[in-house]
């Protein structure tokens, strides 16, 4: 277990080397010349690719390995999976059930915090106080932030969610949606494809769990006991946190 968990969190570590990257490169370019991103975004494919149509790329990319994962993928996505499913002996279907509620609940109180607050940004862009560069800043800051929540330190888990790790996450695969909010305020084929794009995993994710909502409780699938858990990803935040994970 310690062997796969090294893994795991070598895995984690690398990818987000690679959003730290991506974070400085489009700052960097951010901070010399804001309407170079503007122009780069909204330049068609046949003019030559740019760093954008790379980063484009990239993101359609991931998505699609969301929709399709194998492994080495945590078992935070991989639990959606018929062939993750180890179900315990005589579970109770009514905790499912109230497990289910409850989750669905809090689940749908992230959201509308979210939306809420990217209804901020949408009216500060239609009132011109914000431009497409601002927005493009703020999607790479939201894809850094994603590994920041699983690795660290997150919000919605720690004031709502309430779950004890990303491996139980009932919201773990709305990542790509809430990175790519932006973008749906710019008028732009690049833009609105990434953001449909994720809407496509958020749903996807969603008729997954609510058909096979055993999937995802501990308490209907072994394999995301503590004990059983291969990933270990939670180690740096429950040091953060001061938690102890279950045995």
């Amino acid at each position: 277990m310690k062997t796969q968990s090294t893994k795991m969190m070598r895995i984690y570590m690398f990818k987000l080397a690679i959003r730290i990257a991506v974070f400085v490169v489009v700052l960097g370019m951010y901070i010399i010349d804001k309407e170079m991103i503007t122009e780069l975004l909204v330049r068609p494919l046949y003019m030559g690719v740019n760093i954008m149509h790379l980063l484009w790329f990239g993101f359609m990319a991931m998505m699609l390995t969301h929709l399709f994962p194998t492994k080495p993928f945590t078992m935070a996505l991989l639990k959606n999976r018929e062939e993750e499913y180890v179900p315990v002996d005589n579970y109770s279907r009514l905790e499912l059930l109230e497990y289910v509620q409850d989750q669905n609940v809090k689940a749908w109180q992230v959201m509308l915090v979210w939306l809420l607050g990217n209804s901020v940004v949408g009216l500060l862009y239609a009132l011109d106080i914000l431009v497409v560069a601002d927005l493009m800043m703020l999607t790479v800051f939201f894809f850094l932030c994603d590994y920041i929540c699983i690795l660290f330190y997150c919000p919605f888990q720690s004031h709502i969610m309430k779950n004890k790790c990303c491996v139980n996450c009932r919201i773990y695969d709305w990542g790509h949606f809430m990175m790519f909010t932006p973008m749906v305020f710019i008028d732009n084929f690049y833009a609105i494809s990434l953001f449909l794009m994720s809407c496509v995993v958020l749903v996807h994710w969603e008729i997954i769990y609510a058909r096979y909502p055993q999937r995802f409780y501990q308490g209907a699938n072994s394999r995301l006991q503590c004990r059983n858990c291969n990933d270990r990803t939670c180690r740096m935040k429950n040091r953060i946190t001061n938690r102890k994970p279950e045995l």
